[in-house]
């Protein structure tokens, strides 16, 4: 079920002089930690930047906040909002709200890895959303919400079980991660009116209470530059 609807009331109540809470990221892992363990998956898997251009694919719930954030790291050539993980055929944005198409709201990210390695987008990936809440971030409840890597080569299946083997030993949220690990099969891209949500819709409410914040404490807490 979406739950986009209570910004609503994030609007109006403060008008009436109502204070009005959203669900914050509960569980968040300290930024050192992540940089500690992308040094030590280096020294374990040699991921090739021989390639002029990656794709990687990342589900952190909400695919207009997960774009905001990866479309604003260097060397992030393109990042496109759509659907993957399930088996209904070019699924509608309905049909994924509807939750029973399997698929999850994803971003493909196509990046040069000469300066970002899959590393660093792991790392903002942790960094980025809640891991440890199954099927949710925040307020969106439903498995199209679901914390999901779509790796595209045993090279970045082996770093994303390193990276969260190592965060559940270290007890690095303070609860378990639950990302799902799951080879790419096919992506179907979202519909243009999700593309680029934060750049054409500044003003909307979802964009003000929950992408621009998000956005804020990830870039305070992420050790890398921001664009």
């Amino acid at each position: 079920m979406r739950f986009r609807s209570i910004l609503i009331a994030a609007v109006l109540f403060p008008i009436l002089g109502i204070t009005v809470f959203l669900l914050p990221q509960t569980h968040s892992v300290d930024p050192v930690v992540l940089t500690q363990i992308s040094k030590e998956s280096d020294r374990i898997v040699n991921d090739s930047r021989s390639n002029p251009l990656t794709m990687a694919t990342f589900g952190t719930g909400c695919f207009w906040c997960t774009e905001a954030i990866f479309a604003n790291l260097p060397g992030v050539q393109n990042a496109v909002s759509g659907y993957s993980g399930g088996e209904t055929m070019n699924p509608s944005y309905q049909e994924i709200c509807g939750g029973q198409t399997g698929h999850a709201e994803v971003v493909q990210i196509q990046f040069d890895p000469t300066i970002i390695s899959y590393r660093d987008l792991l790392r903002a990936f942790w960094q980025s959303h809640d891991p440890t809440t199954l099927n949710r971030q925040g307020n969106d409840v439903g498995s199209q919400y679901r914390s999901v890597i779509f790796y595209h080569s045993p090279a970045q299946q082996e770093i994303a079980n390193f990276f969260k083997n190592e965060l559940n030993r270290q007890n690095a949220f303070g609860a378990t991660v639950k990302t799902e690990i799951t080879p790419f099969h096919r992506f179907f891209k979202a519909e243009s009116t999700h593309q680029d949500y934060l750049a054409n819709n500044p003003g909307k409410a979802y964009c003000r209470f929950v992408i621009s914040p998000k956005i804020e404490h990830f870039k305070k807490a992420f050790q890398q530059k921001v664009r």
